[in-house]
């Protein structure tokens, strides 16, 4: 499990860094997303990820690596929108934007460890196009729980849709770091 902690930290490292680069280019203009458009974000790397998982073609220069740290960055920027609220204009600094970013990132790997104990690292014998289904059926999810008006009855809601799919794109991450160390 301390190499699960220290891949993490590693994996987040990259994808923080693009972040960091993307709120010196744009500042977090992503603020007028509702949370319907950030599910779309989501939903367009997911299936690109999936699309290049069934027919190995990809014609634009992105890889899935790429892709997946979208998403980590995408979840992320979920969150922050959930708990904030989205605005009419930027109404937060770049400071701030990696501020929470931080402290979101935080909480998943706090949450990631205690599932992947509880799971005993199940995430490591799956197939990577298993995580890419898990991350587009909690993209579909969100889509359905925004169709009720947020609410839910029984499930974790948005805001856990949100932390598991950050954390199993970190674990397809991981996994493909590992195939390239072979």
């Amino acid at each position: 499990m301390n190499k699960t902690n220290e891949q993490f930290d590693t994996v987040i490292a990259g994808c923080r860094r693009i972040y960091v680069l993307k709120m010196k280019d744009y500042g977090p203009s992503w603020r007028i997303m509702r949370p319907q458009t950030v599910n779309d974000q989501l939903f367009i790397k997911a299936k690109r990820i999936r699309e290049i998982e069934i027919t190995g073609v990809t014609l634009v220069d992105e890889s899935i690596d790429d892709a997946l740290m979208a998403i980590v960055n995408y979840s992320v920027i979920g969150l922050i929108q959930l708990r904030q609220g989205f605005a009419d204009g930027v109404d937060m600094t770049r400071e701030r934007a990696v501020e929470l970013y931080d402290d979101y990132v935080h909480e998943a790997k706090e949450l990631m460890l205690r599932k992947n104990h509880d799971y005993g690292e199940a995430w490591r014998d799956m197939l990577p196009s298993s995580l890419t289904d898990i991350i587009l059926t909690k993209i579909n999810r969100n889509k359905s729980i925004a169709a009720n008006d947020n609410q839910t009855l029984i499930s974790e809601g948005v805001e856990g849709n949100y932390f598991d799919m950050l954390n199993y794109a970190v674990f397809y991450l991981i996994k493909l770091s590992e195939a390239t160390q072979q």
